[in-house]
């Protein structure tokens, strides 16, 4: 690998950002307190911590106490199913999509092998959702319904304001992963009747093991971890100071910093797939072009392995990836891309590039040059690839 590193992996995870890093340092030395003791010395603590949660509600336009911290997205959206299921015993039906991060997907069809019935909404092949299905699927028994506000392999942005409005007509309640969409597009819970979100602290440039449940006031929920009084008795243990604090931190930065995610970096991400796409030999756009998160392009490259050239992206110093990072250790082509009805030849051939404020305008020049450059070298190897490249 070369000395030079380009980092374009940004919805697997995000550099701590400085200024989240020096809001934690001191509740690693001075300010150790247990924010639940009565003395002074916790209580000086539990102020910081009441602090951050302001910071994530006015992120995302929410009221303080609608805020559960958690340990990160994944213990959110578990705690949001598995809460509203066991809150609602005699509704036996969930309804998700076919393009749901792992966290999701595997949690309701383990549900389904387990007296539940689970039904999962199509996407077309731009991986918009098929919103009559979804109506047409609802119905009396309908527990609850999980649908992710934007994909993390493609960007596709699902219109959760609509879903929520539908989800309720029927009578069910509604959770969105919003792990990848919040920080990046503006999300107001004052007036998108969300009944439960999920967010993570590591993909907006806090660290690793925090995330958040938002619980609208007056949600049925049972708590997923019982034990002590924490989070007003919705998420037991101790609370993670350091962690909660920086998410603040992060949450208070990408209010600040939104407007440049959504031009400068998209700007930057547009760049990016328009020069690979106008200039590889055979390489087209997954997703929605209208209706994407600023920072995400995913592309394919017909008849070349997508891990071949991640492979040869690294050894370049550009760290990218084929999809969800829960899921990059799998052979499994692509669940996303093949609910979209993309070609096989395509599938295994798709990369994801995931931007963040970070990245400048010598990288996007780096990672073009050095993609071209891996397209043409795998395709000198392949037979389908150099019959492609023969033919131009």
């Amino acid at each position: 690998m070369t000395g030079r590193i380009v980092y374009a992996d940004n919805n697997a995870t995000t550099m701590v950002a400085p200024e989240v890093r020096d809001a934690m340092l001191p509740f690693f030395s001075d300010l150790y307190g247990n924010p639940s003791s009565m003395h002074l010395f916790g209580g000086q603590v539990k102020k910081y911590v009441e602090q951050a949660r302001e910071k994530v509600a006015a992120l995302l336009h929410a009221d303080p106490s609608e805020i559960v911290f958690t340990s990160c997205g994944t213990e959110s959206d578990n705690a949001a199913i598995r809460g509203v299921l066991a809150a609602y015993p005699d509704r036996r039906h969930i309804i998700t999509s076919r393009v749901e991060h792992p966290a999701v997907k595997n949690l309701v069809q383990y549900l389904g092998k387990n007296g539940y019935r689970v039904s999962e909404i199509s996407v077309d092949r731009l991986g918009r959702l098929d919103l009559d299905e979804l109506r047409e699927k609802l119905d009396a028994d309908t527990a609850l319904v999980s649908i992710m506000w934007a994909n993390n392999e493609t960007g596709v942005i699902f219109p959760i304001p609509q879903i929520a409005d539908m989800v309720h007509s029927a009578g069910a309640l509604f959770h969105t992963d919003a792990v990848q969409a919040a920080g990046k597009i503006p999300i107001d819970l004052k007036n998108v009747h969300v009944d439960l979100l999920s967010m993570s602290g590591h993909k907006i440039h806090a660290p690793k093991g925090i995330g958040v449940l938002y619980i609208r006031k007056g949600t049925h929920f049972v708590p997923y971890l019982m034990g002590g009084h924490q989070e007003r008795g919705r998420r037991a243990g101790t609370e993670n100071v350091p962690y909660i604090v920086g998410l603040g931190a992060a949450c208070e930065l990408a209010m600040q910093t939104m407007d440049e995610e959504q031009t400068r970096v998209q700007q930057m991400r547009d760049r990016l797939e328009r020069e690979i796409t106008s200039r590889a030999i055979d390489a087209s756009v997954n997703g929605d072009p209208e209706n994407r998160i600023p920072n995400t392009t995913n592309i394919s490259f017909k008849y070349i392995e997508g891990e071949s050239i991640l492979i040869l992206l690294s050894e370049a110093g550009i760290a990218a990836s084929s999809g969800s990072a829960c899921t990059s250790g799998s052979l499994e082509p692509s669940h996303v891309l093949r609910a979209m009805g993309i070609p096989f030849t395509r599938v295994h051939g798709s990369v994801r590039f995931s931007l963040s404020r970070y990245n400048t305008e010598e990288e996007i020049d780096y990672i073009i040059e050095r993609m071209l450059a891996i397209e043409r070298r795998l395709r000198e190897i392949s037979p389908f690839g150099r019959d492609e490249m023969h033919a131009q």
